[in-house]
């Protein structure tokens, strides 16, 4: 071990309860700091500076490489913490860390490529397929496209870009890329309604040489342990499909501002009467109902997502991979849950009323957070709903990469 990474910090001591006390104990300091880091339009110097600190990025990073390795669970549990006190940080805690994940994926030689010089570092992504292009070369692959929401990007070393290897006309490959600092631009287009501090900015590569180890084929990325890094990696963690449950981290994000928004709700009527007859606010039914709505569905919304994560290491640790019908269960249910989340939200931002308008008022960023952070694919309802049923009906559903 080189000294510069033995001085690295190791997290790998930390256990679940622990992991989620830090994430716990930012939540004040997140709050605080929201609305600037929204102005921003990135994720604050001080916010990045104390998710290092407490290894929070590096929650699923393998134990060899300093990591905490918990359970899949935790890929929802710590950033849906941390969403509490910024949906946004929540975001970029989800989307970073799980890249730590996916890069214990890879081939030894990408894992040491990034690790051995700094387990720190941050890895950003590109995930939709059809932005990126390339073709095979002798070692690897030539690569290009324009990949948009690269959450964090600003704050990371390498990116990991989704693209679509042809062959003539023909696709014959996904492979999910990763690429260093620079050998990519970053393209400055993140003014958006909500999650604006997330610096989800997007990227733009040209022509660029990916070696064969540092392009990992999805097609082994589906369930079980024929992906490259299963050699060094027995944990069943890295055995569950990153197609299925990919975006169940990022809903971690939405059942956190919820959370928060409830908090908020509850804290601000407590003591509330109405302007004009003084009444209490907590005194009336219609309040208490939907008060209670939003609890009950955020609570929901948190246990379906749970419990697809619990499952999906079970079946991980049983030693097989999901049937399709189960993967599509999994999409499904994180769509549904997030639409409960957005239900909950708007029913606590109603009950401002005409405070819920001003910018100082917080329940009106956590308002659009919930809107913007909704509008990802993986939480379409339209998109997810109906494939489950298909397939449950007897019908036949393809995708490459599930």
């Amino acid at each position: 071990m080189s000294e510069a990474r033995a001085a690295r910090p190791s997290f790998a001591d930390v256990d679940y309860d622990e992991a989620m006390r830090r994430a716990r104990g930012l939540v004040p300091a997140l709050r605080e700091r929201a609305a600037a880091a929204e102005a921003g339009r990135e994720m604050p110097q001080e916010t990045l500076a104390d998710l290092h600190r407490t290894g929070l990025f590096r929650f699923h990073q393998p134990r060899r490489w300093g990591g905490m390795e918990l359970d899949f669970v935790a890929l929802f549990d710590v950033p849906a913490e941390v969403a509490r006190g910024c949906a946004s940080a929540g975001w970029n805690v989800a989307n970073l860390s799980v890249h730590h994940w996916m890069l214990a994926l890879y081939d030894e030689r990408a894992q040491d490529e990034v690790w051995s010089k700094n387990p720190d570092a941050l890895i950003a992504s590109g995930i939709a397929y059809p932005q990126g292009s390339g073709r095979r070369v002798d070692g690897g692959f030539v690569v290009s496209g324009f990949w948009n929401f690269s959450s964090g990007v600003d704050a990371c070393d390498w990116n990991m870009l989704a693209v679509m290897i042809r062959d003539g006309e023909r696709v014959v490959d996904h492979r999910m890329c990763l690429v260093p600092r620079s050998d990519y631009e970053i393209v400055d287009d993140w003014h958006v309604l909500g999650m604006r501090s997330t610096g989800s900015k997007s990227v733009r590569a040209r022509e660029v040489f990916v070696p064969e180890h540092r392009a990992l084929c999805m097609y082994l990325a589906r369930g079980g342990n024929q992906f490259p890094g299963a050699r060094v990696k027995p944990n069943p963690l890295y055995q569950v499909p990153l197609s299925a449950l990919g975006s169940h981290c990022l809903a971690a994000a939405g059942v956190g501002n919820a959370q928060a928004a409830l908090e908020l709700t509850v804290e601000a009527i407590r003591e509330r009467s109405t302007n004009y007859t003084g009444a209490r606010m907590r005194d009336f039914q219609a309040v208490q109902l939907r008060v209670g709505r939003a609890g009950a569905m955020v609570d929901a919304a948190r246990l379906v997502i749970r419990a697809d994560c619990l499952e999906a290491e079970r079946i991980a640790r049983a030693g097989r991979a999901p049937a399709l019908e189960e993967k599509l269960r999994f999409k499904r249910n994180v769509a549904y849950a997030m639409e409960l989340c957005t239900e909950a939200v708007d029913t606590l931002h109603s009950l401002a009323g005409a405070n819920g308008i001003y910018d100082r008022y917080p329940i009106q960023r956590l308002f659009r957070d919930q809107h913007a952070l909704g509008g990802h694919i993986g939480f379409s309802w339209d998109a997810q709903g109906g494939p489950w049923a298909l397939v449950a009906l007897g019908g036949e559903f393809s995708s490459p990469t599930m």
